[in-house]
């Protein structure tokens, strides 16, 4: 299966820490919320890949707003118990270089830092990005596209709807707590979305993803598929790939973007 061979293309940035302000705010569904931020800092910002992530840093209780951490001459953060900081991954759902603004849409769940802050966000406060520092750009040539993932992943899956070229062939399965977070998806690409609510059951503990992939024909021997979500979701998902549907671990790019039972956590998925 997936017979042609094809390298990823990996494009690094230097590490760059931005101040940026709510512009305003769209309540995309009960659950989603995208946060429009501008700021002078924009000016160079850059993102490639539709899975990029940038850090967020928050305010500390008590501060309007947040505290950088330090760098090193190559831009690394640098570790120090005076660099206090609360961090955390999301996705640049779109920047328009024209009017300096970007786009992150949060996940109202749960009491964390990132959805306790955007739940409460009004224009003029302030945050911290970093980042991205690295892009991995999937070849725009494959036969087929699968796109696999919880609510977490939908703006980068929405963003890589919206980035796909016309005549593309992609089909999005996307887990959601229910119908009401169901929402039209742009693409100039052939898509076919398929949305599965979850009706109740606790986020990170459905297996509406993994019942949907084990009743899915693989649509082409060409295929790339892309996969975000709970970090143990996420493992499953990839290894039901390749031990039951025989695809190979180079055609499968997985994330884990959160751990359940955890405030922060996630990561690379790979034995």
């Amino acid at each position: 299966m997936n017979s042609l061979s094809r390298t990823p293309l990996r494009v690094r940035q230097p590490v760059r820490l931005r101040m940026v302000h709510v512009a305003r705010i769209e309540q995309l569904s009960p659950l989603m919320r995208r946060i429009i931020f501008t700021g002078d800092d924009l000016h160079d910002f850059s993102s490639t890949a539709a899975d990029d992530h940038v850090k967020l840093f928050f305010p500390l209780p008590g501060q309007d707003t947040p505290v950088l951490p330090e760098v090193d001459t190559g831009g690394r953060p640098v570790r120090s118990a005076s660099s206090a900081v609360i961090k955390r991954d999301y996705t640049p759902r779109f920047f328009n270089p024209e009017t300096n603004e970007l786009a992150i849409e949060f996940v109202l769940h749960g009491d964390g830092p990132a959805a306790t802050w955007a739940a409460q966000a009004q224009p003029g406060q302030t945050l911290g990005i970093g980042g991205p520092k690295g892009s991995f750009v999937v070849s725009e040539n494959y036969a087929h596209y699968l796109l696999i993932g919880d609510q977490t992943a939908l703006p980068a899956i929405a963003r890589r709807l919206e980035e796909m070229p016309e005549g593309a062939n992609v089909t999005a399965m996307v887990e959601v707590a229910d119908a009401k977070e169901e929402r039209p998806l742009a693409s100039k690409a052939n898509a076919s979305i398929v949305w599965l609510p979850r009706n109740g059951v606790e986020a990170g503990k459905s297996t509406v993803l993994q019942e949907a992939l084990k009743s899915y024909s693989l649509p082409s021997d060409d295929l790339h598929v892309w996969i975000g979500a709970e970090i143990e979701t996420a493992r499953q998902l990839r290894t039901l790939l390749i031990e039951e549907k025989g695809m190979t671990r180079e055609h499968i790019r997985a994330a884990g973007y959160w751990r359940l039972g955890a405030t922060d956590g996630g990561g690379r998925v790979e034995d």
